[in-house]
């Protein structure tokens, strides 16, 4: 790292039913909060914030304070009970927020947050970057792939735009980097239209990557193909009937320089949710 970088670190991670148990008891989100105060992300998304507007969104504040950051914005799903929520947060020491926006509204089955962030110290915008948060649709391929083009802009140049982004997120899409299971059978066979292709015929094909594969053509990064090593699944450890590691959550990039990108895998996380949370240490130059 030299004089003119900023060195940060961002995590995502898909908390499961906002780390509740269904009697309301908030154990698992105190362990998620302690497993992340450890982490001490400078950019932190989350998944599955279920419940979380209560009480004048209390637990999205406590998490914030007990980790010393600032919410962007916590945004609604646009289908289902109401009650699901995405969160995006930054550190203030490492971060100036200078705007923040909700795109894609009625389009993306969860929601998409973007927010422009910028190095404490940089002098003027050059430094920017634009931090995407979001949670593709679980449903199908076809929905994933419609809701991937809303990001594809920001894989390259685009006019009044920063040359800098982070795509953080649960994409329910297996990268480029994961095998098909090879026997189906492992995956019960109503989950297979979430994520295999689906024939005109209704048979199935393949993993489907669609998602994956049109936000890599438009430029953005896995930062696997960066640091040359592939990281552990997210999921697949949870559901006695759904033992298929896959890497479903993503930190893809855009003009950073990655330091390393690594899985959070530990007894410990998977203990408190069905996804593991992803950690990417990066660069920015100020």
């Amino acid at each position: 790292m030299n004089a003119t970088s900023t060195r940060a670190r961002a995590v995502t991670w898909n908390v499961f039913c906002g780390g509740l148990a269904p009697d309301g008891s908030e154990k698992r989100l105190a362990r998620q909060t302690e497993i992340l105060a450890r982490l001490r992300p400078d950019i932190l998304v989350l998944q599955e914030c279920t419940s979380w507007d209560e009480q004048d969104q209390r637990r999205l504040l406590d998490l914030a304070s007990a980790l010393g950051m600032v919410p962007v914005a916590m945004e609604r799903s646009n289908v289902g009970d109401g009650r699901n929520f995405t969160a995006l947060l930054y550190r203030p020491d490492t971060f100036h927020l200078v705007g923040r926006r909700r795109l894609g509204d009625q389009v993306f089955h969860h929601t998409l947050i973007r927010a422009r962030l910028r190095p404490v110290g940089a002098d003027d915008d050059t430094s920017d970057l634009f931090v995407f948060a979001t949670h593709l649709a679980h449903t199908d391929g076809d929905t994933r792939l419609r809701e991937a083009r809303w990001l594809t802009d920001y894989g390259d140049d685009f006019p009044g735009t920063p040359s800098r982004a982070l795509l953080l997120g649960d994409l329910n899409c297996s990268g480029t980097f994961d095998l098909d299971p090879g026997d189906w059978a492992r995956i019960p066979r109503n989950l297979h239209a979430r994520y295999r292709l689906v024939h005109e015929n209704g048979s199935f094909g393949g993993m489907d990557r669609r998602a994956i594969q049109i936000l890599q053509n438009a430029g953005w990064t896995d930062p696997q193909t960066t640091t040359k090593e592939p990281r552990d699944a997210t999921v697949g450890y949870w559901w006695e009937n759904e033992q298929v590691p896959l890497r479903l959550d993503h930190i893809l990039v855009r003009g950073l320089t990655p330091n390393s990108y690594r899985t959070h895998d530990t007894p410990e996380a998977r203990s408190v949710s069905d996804h593991l949370p992803v950690v990417l240490d990066f660069e920015v130059s100020t």
